[in-house]
């Protein structure tokens, strides 16, 4: 059943000085206004993400040296020393992303296990939050190893390293250590306390109204699909839920994740996530079904304002690019979502007539034959209504709802490497959604020849200017997406140590 929460606190929202590398320059002063409001439509009450009071500084050591992102730079002590500077990771030109050499030299160099271990972890020291988490990894041989749990983010990098799974999965926090499961008395007692509110949008769903691909392929006409649902969608749990710790994260090949991370989300019960996942659904049934969408009037709040976001996407990216009704079996289905049959029969004909005649005409033509008075009984008003379910059906996001309604669901961990393309699974910035290019995210191959690219010179630069050793991630083009991801579990952290400051507030000890 829809309905609506209170708008949230935008005090906690990301610094917006984290850019990606496909994201515009940044806004400044006296630039068209328009250009600085945000996707959200004009009801929407989204946070203002520019102002963050976070200093990373006091969540991040800056000087904490650790094995985590070493550096191949040659420091001060290298030159005095007379042991040879380390070797680059000599990669051969035609490694494939799949090796076990290529995916442990990921793992070892440029895997942000410290950042992943805080935002799973809610804080600096180790807790439960991260001890009793499930990790299931996927080998290089396809086994697939579930309730794998470790208590420091150290522990977790060093058993990733030798056992070098393809990829691995993120489950629930349970009640007791996933690995001692077995020793419980009872087997009730082992079961999930809390876990991300998650969202998965797949391309394939999309499939039979996208005219460009289909299966696993994808490109940039059918990717803003993807671009549609994560602008609906985030202004919505934003908007209507009070959520603020909302990260997307490319799937590596062709969808998007949604991870929520505010305590309040972690801890809903599996009732509540498949509230929230049916407040959301609006496309339902099959390929082979009838009509998709079926809403009630007047519109509900969330769908006035997802409309207001979608009708240009549906101009452009629908009838434009996807022509989805070139066709005249296709065309035939638009006709069946049309409520008049005198009004169906003189588009038919005019359709037949011209049979190359382009899906922004025939769109076109449904308000100017209606016009025309085609039919006398046309009910002006089942016609508009029909219009707006069908730029839903053909816009609004296709979610895999199964995904959001229980705790006990794995999904992939962001950074890991997509073992079909090899492409990194990336942050996305909600704020910057239109400018990612799926395509052009970096393959875990071109990241490591990025390293051995950086070359002598740099590493001169540094030791003259004796700078601070450049971790590997910052020389390569992942440097900006683990940089957003850093930005984001400051903030997450702050507000994480903000609650338990309100709670020992809220409940002194008393004697």
């Amino acid at each position: 059943m829809l309905h609506s929460a209170p708008p949230i606190d935008p005090k906690d929202s990301m610094d917006q000085d984290s850019t990606l590398p496909d994201a515009p320059p940044a806004c400044a002063e006296g630039c068209d206004t328009q250009d600085k409001a945000d996707f959200s439509g004009s009801n929407a009450v989204v946070p203002d993400q520019s102002n963050t009071n976070v200093q990373l500084e006091d969540l991040f050591d800056e000087d904490d040296d650790d094995d985590e992102f070493p550096s191949s730079g040659v420091s001060k002590e290298d030159v005095s020393s007379s042991s040879p500077p380390p070797s680059p990771l000599q990669v051969a030109p035609s490694a494939k992303y799949s090796d076990p050499g290529v995916m442990k030299a990921f793992y070892q160099r440029l895997f942000p296990f410290r950042y992943l271990f805080q935002w799973l972890n809610h804080s600096m020291k180790p807790s439960n939050d991260f001890g009793h988490r499930e990790f299931a990894f996927t080998l290089q041989n396809d086994a697939y190893l579930r309730y794998q749990s470790f208590p420091t983010s150290d522990l977790l990098r060093k058993d990733i390293i030798r056992q070098n799974p393809s990829r691995f999965e993120i489950g629930p926090v349970y009640t007791t250590n996933p690995r001692d499961r077995k020793t419980l008395r009872k087997s009730s007692a082992f079961r999930p306390l809390a876990k991300e509110l998650v969202f998965d949008i797949d391309l394939t769903d999309y499939d039979e109204i996208r005219t460009c691909c289909n299966k696993a392929n994808i490109c940039h006409k059918c990717w803003s699909f993807i671009t549609m649902a994560i602008k609906v969608v985030d202004v919505a749990l934003r908007a209507d839920f009070g959520f603020q710790h909302i990260m997307w994260v490319y799937s590596g090949r062709r969808g998007a994740h949604a991870w929520i991370s505010d305590k309040r989300a972690r801890n809903m019960d599996d009732q509540r996530r498949r509230s929230i996942a049916g407040y959301l659904e609006v496309i339902k049934g099959g390929a082979q079904s009838g009509k998709k969408v079926n809403v009630k009037r007047p519109l509900h709040p969330h769908l006035a304002r997802s409309l207001e976001i979608l009708k240009e996407h549906f101009q452009n990216d629908v009838l434009v690019q996807q022509d989805p009704w070139a066709q005249p079996d296709k065309a035939e289905r638009l006709l069946q979502l049309l409520p008049d049959k005198m009004l169906n029969d003189a588009l038919r004909k005019k359709w037949e007539a011209a049979p190359g005649r382009s899906s922004v005409s025939k769109w076109a033509d449904i308000d100017a034959l209606a016009k025309a008075g085609v039919s006398k009984h046309l009910d002006g008003k089942a016609l508009l209504e029909a219009k707006q379910d069908i730029v839903l059906e053909y816009t609004y996001p296709r979610l895999d709802v199964e995904v959001s309604k229980k705790q006990i669901h794995l999904l992939k961990s962001p950074f890991v490497v997509h073992p079909g393309t090899g492409r990194v699974c990336v942050p996305i910035d909600s704020r910057r959604v239109e400018s990612f290019d799926p395509l052009g995210v970096p393959t875990v191959t071109e990241l490591i020849h990025e390293i051995d690219a950086w070359g002598p010179q740099h590493q001169d630069a540094e030791v003259e200017e004796g700078s601070k050793k450049v971790q590997d991630y910052e020389k390569t083009r992942l440097k900006p997406y683990v940089d957003y991801f850093r930005t984001h579990v400051g903030v997450l952290l702050r507000a994480e140590q903000g609650v338990k400051r309100e709670r020992e507030d809220d409940d002194p000890m008393e004697f």
